[in-house]
C-alpha cells in the first residue's frame, strides 16, 4: 500500500488492502488452475457467456445491466463470444427489432468445466492448508466476504483508483 512519508494508514485501510491483494492473487490462481487462462477468453468475455449460459435467451442490454458494463463492451464481447460458436442470436419473438442471444451447449460445457475446476482447487487448497478445527473459520470469513459484496456503500460506487496507487 502507498501511503505518504508521516500518515499512518487506519487499520481498516490496511486490512482493505491487504484484502483486495488476497483476493487479486486468489483470482489468478483460480483462473489458472480452472484452465480458464487456456480458453483464450478475457474474463469480462467469460462472465458474460457465463451470464448468457445462466439468463439465456437474453438481450444484449439485459447483458449490459447485468454484467454493470456498457452496450458497447457488450457487443464487443457478443462479437468475439459468436465468432468463437458459443453464443448465437435469433429475433425476439415478440419484438422482431432486437436479438435474444441464447448459449451454444458447448458453451454450457465450458462454464462448468471452469466452475468445477475453480471449486476442486478451493476444496484442495481448504483440504491441505486449513486444519479441520479451523473449518469454522473459513465459513465465517466466507459469510463476511458475502455481506462485503453485496455491500452498498453511499458515495463509493464509480470512484476511480487514484492515479499512482496500486489497484
Amino acid at each position: 500500500m502507498i501511503t505518504k512519508p508521516g500518515r499512518q494508514a487506519s487499520p481498516s485501510v490496511v486490512t482493505a488492502q491487504r484484502l483486495d491483494d488476497a483476493i487479486k492473487r486468489l483470482r489468478a490462481r483460480l483462473r489458472a488452475e480452472s484452465g480458464q487462462d487456456a480458453t483464450g477468453l478475457t474474463v469480462t468475455q467469460l462472465a458474460v457467456l457465463a451470464s448468457v449460459v445462466r439468463e439465456g435467451p437474453v438481450t444484449a442490454a439485459r447483458l449490459a445491466s447485468l454484467e454493470h458494463v456498457s452496450p458497447q463492451s457488450i457487443a464487443q464481447s457478443l462479437a468475439v463470444l459468436k465468432a468463437a460458436g458459443l453464443v448465437h442470436g435469433e429475433p425476439d419473438p415478440y419484438d422482431g427489432r432486437r436479438k435474444l442471444m441464447s448459449a451454444d451447449p458447448a458453451a454450457a460445457e465450458l462454464i462448468d468445466k471452469l466452475l468445477a475446476g475453480r471449486a476442486a482447487y478451493l476444496a484442495r487448497a481448504i483440504d491441505r492448508r486449513v486444519p479441520a478445527d479451523r473449518l469454522a473459520d473459513v465459513e465465517r470469513a466466507v459469510e463476511l466476504l458475502e455481506r462485503l459484496a453485496a455491500a452498498d456503500v453511499p458515495g463509493l460506487a464509480g470512484r476511480a483508483a487514484p492515479r499512482g496507487g496500486s489497484r
